[in-house]
């Protein structure tokens, strides 16, 4: 039996729409965002020394993380916020009486002399966090 694709009214409203189009269009746009979102990362600008780690070692999605910025000019950045060591001591100690403390992930620019980072360090050990992470280039 054929099937007749014929309307018997052809001046009436037709009933039904056609999305095909629109499901193409938003299937592009979540590709789009999905491939853009991660470039939108909005991190203090600092050049990271070269890459010391198996590149096979990502981060654990599971673990919550922190970050401790020495930019360029020996400024200290605790997530996005500038901060003197005081006031890192007092940030650091507040993530320490956490009942599960995030990992303390530190990013130093390539030209900040060492003793910069061993005070990050250092504070670390103070405040017992042990749970850290130094952030390199990727290659």
């Amino acid at each position: 039996m054929a099937r007749v694709f014929k309307r018997k009214d052809r001046l009436s409203a037709m009933s039904e729409i056609n999305i095909t189009s629109l499901l193409d269009l938003v299937f592009c746009l979540l590709i789009i965002f999905m491939i853009t979102t991660p470039l939108l990362e909005q991190t203090i600008p600092v050049n990271l020394p070269p890459q010391s780690r198996n590149p096979a070692a990502d981060r654990n999605p599971k673990l919550k993380y922190v970050s401790v910025t020495i930019s360029k000019d020996g400024q200290y950045y605790y997530e996005k916020n500038p901060v003197t060591l005081d006031e890192l001591r007092i940030d650091l100690k507040a993530l320490a009486a956490q009942s599960d403390p995030p990992v303390v992930s530190i990013r130093g620019d390539d030209s900040v002399p060492y003793g910069a980072v061993a005070k990050v360090y250092m504070l670390l050990q103070e405040t017992g966090l042990t749970k850290l992470s130094y952030d390199t280039q990727v290659q």
